[in-house]
């Protein structure tokens, strides 16, 4: 793997978004969409991040540090959640996909990839094919991490619309939501609104068939995933008529966490082949 790329083991995190400075290095914000809290201009290319439901940017705030100085991580802030707060969140996702193509556009002239995962994977692709559909620019490869194909039923029940209590246990259930917000009355407050939307936004989406991508895909899948099995991750090769190869991890729907070090490595390699081959 090219050195440039090489993954440092994490010791330390970054603040929360929003801060001006972080480890002696600037935030910078592109607007209030796009924040990369490791700025690097002489970046090669850019890696957007779309978080899972009830997550926002700072999912991603380490990735910057450990991936290579070639690559600029951009995570992506959707509203409702840490510094947009206040901002309603979406819960139709064709008109947020749009919404992003606008504001992401003038940020993808220099090459690009795409990262989702979970409800970010779903993002990242109709995002993507709404970019081709406008013959805007297109990711050099997508990363569509822990969510079955578009054109897949979920196997799971709705859950949108369950009473507050229920609707909490299941979120609960899931496990992606730090445990501490649970026991917080005032948390449980802030947070609900933002959860109810992102999976009302998900249980809602419905698939409309259309050409498929014109960009490679990376699949990746938990092994412990109960939530979608690798064979649901692997049917998105349908939609591309490039290369799709399915990237296996040990753990559950949330390896991004557990397996973080080997999620790199995987986003690291892919893209350091992209950049010796541009």
């Amino acid at each position: 793997m090219d050195s440039r790329f090489s993954l440092q083991r994490p010791n330390h995190y970054g603040r929360v978004l929003g801060s001006s400075q972080v480890h002696g290095r600037s935030h910078t914000s592109f607007n209030k969409w796009l924040t990369c809290l490791y700025p690097n201009p002489a970046a090669r290319l850019r890696l957007f991040c779309l978080p899972f439901a009830g997550s926002g940017a700072s999912v991603f705030r380490t990735w910057g540090r450990d991936l290579a100085p070639v690559v600029e991580v951009c995570p992506v802030q959707l509203p409702g959640r840490e510094n947009r707060l206040a901002e309603p969140p979406y819960t139709d996702i064709r008109a947020l996909t749009q919404r992003l193509v606008d504001q992401l556009r003038p940020y993808a002239q220099k090459p690009f990839a795409l990262f989702g995962h979970s409800m970010g994977a779903l993002l990242a692709f109709e995002l993507t094919r709404t970019l081709q559909r406008e013959n805007g620019p297109m990711p050099l490869v997508l990363f569509l991490s822990a969510h079955r194909a578009a054109n897949l039923l979920s196997r799971r029940k709705p859950l949108s619309h369950l009473p507050a209590p229920e609707f909490i246990q299941a979120v609960r259930d899931l496990g992606g939501t730090p445990e501490g917000v649970f026991e917080s009355q005032d948390l449980i407050d802030i947070t609900l609104p933002t959860l109810r939307a992102d999976f009302t936004l998900c249980e809602t989406y419905h698939f409309v068939p259309g050409p498929p991508l014109d960009c490679p895909l990376i699949l990746c899948a938990g092994r412990k995933d109960t939530e979608v099995s690798p064979q649901e991750v692997e049917a998105w090769s349908e939609h591309t008529t490039r290369t799709a190869h399915l990237q296996l991890f040990p753990g559950d729907h949330f390896f991004l966490r557990s397996d973080y070090e080997l999620l790199l490595q995987t986003i690291a390699t892919t893209l350091a082949q992209l950049v010796q081959a541009a």
